[in-house]
């Protein structure tokens, strides 16, 4: 009965996680969310995340992890870096152990807040090659963090197994599609919603979004 539960939602203002979010307000008692300072290259990530979760009436804590950006090297936290993705590679914009970081801090703030459920809107299916939104890691670290803090915590992917087209999909049936398709920030390059258009983040979101509207368009039609 996850009504009756609390959960923490760790969220960015992107598409997904603010999905992710929508989906969490209808499955918990009470949301909590947690954004992350990592010093990425758009400050605009965090102002956007405010402003959804007032909008929602959400609490937010934005918690402090610039030492992560300090540690390494990639073109999210490093704006003199190309955004490029080189075959056989990862991309330039893959932060070296962000996920893992930022789900075990969040796990820390959930405790101490009596909550067992975290959300996270990692992919599997469109996850541009990072390990760290792979579903294997996801439950190793579901399992680490039960033993070491001797708390059954469940972290929750609902976008684990979909991809973009039906992550638009998720939102229209959370009465959420123009607000994502709005209010959101995945773009590289800081811009608002449908996003500089050019940018690989920008590309994937837009190539679900048709899919998506074709195949709604379709089943209207018939």
């Amino acid at each position: 009965m996850l009504k009756n539960e609390k959960a923490v939602v760790v969220f960015s203002g992107g598409q997904d996680s603010t999905t992710c979010l929508f989906w969490a307000l209808q499955q918990f008692r009470e949301v909590e969310a947690v954004t992350f300072d990592y010093g990425q290259r758009h400050k605009l990530e965090i102002e956007c995340a405010k402003e959804i979760a007032a909008e929602l009436g959400v609490k937010l804590t934005i918690l402090d992890m610039s030492l992560l950006g300090q540690i390494t090297q990639n073109s999210l936290t490093n704006s003199d870096m190309p955004i490029v993705q080189e075959e056989g590679e990862l991309p330039s914009t893959f932060v070296e152990g962000r996920n893992h970081l930022f789900l075990s801090f969040a796990a820390v703030f959930a405790k101490g807040r009596s909550a067992r459920h975290l959300v996270t809107g990692v992919c599997e299916t469109d996850f541009s090659g990072y390990p760290d939104c792979r579903d294997a890691f996801v439950k190793s670290l579901n399992v680490t963090l039960n033993l070491a803090m001797d708390y059954n915590f469940v972290i929750h992917t609902p976008l684990m197994w979909i991809d973009k087209a039906e992550t638009w999909k998720l939102a229209d049936e959370l009465g959420a599609f123009d607000f994502v398709r709005e209010r959101t920030l995945t773009c590289y390059n800081g811009i608002i919603g449908d996003g500089c258009r050019e940018c690989p983040a920008c590309k994937l979101r837009r190539a679900g979004l048709e899919k998506y509207l074709e195949m709604r368009q379709g089943v209207m039609s018939l």
